[in-house]
């Protein structure tokens, strides 16, 4: 069973978030050692679910000093007023 629920009959505005982790070269930066070994946890409608998805993937890789999660608000990435994909 999936902790994302199906948010798309939700009356709440989704803010797009998501949760990945890999190793990093320093733990003082944000340099993973591997892109192609990202553990993309997931994307949620909000911060509140991302939390919870983060937290969880960090405590399973406690024993691991060089990974890191991240929550990624991808909802301020958006810019639907200047975002015109279809124009080329």
């Amino acid at each position: 069973m999936s902790n994302k629920p199906d948010n798309n009959d939700s009356k709440e505005p989704q803010l797009l978030h998501i949760v990945l982790g890999g190793e990093l070269v320093d733990v003082r930066k944000t340099r993973f050692q591997d892109l192609s070994n990202i553990d993309f946890v997931g994307a949620y409608p909000n911060y509140s679910l991302a939390f919870t998805a983060w937290k969880g993937a960090a405590q399973r890789s406690v024993d691991n000093a060089h990974m890191r999660y991240f929550i990624i608000h991808a909802h301020r990435l958006f810019d639907p007023e200047h975002d015109h994909h279809d124009e080329h």
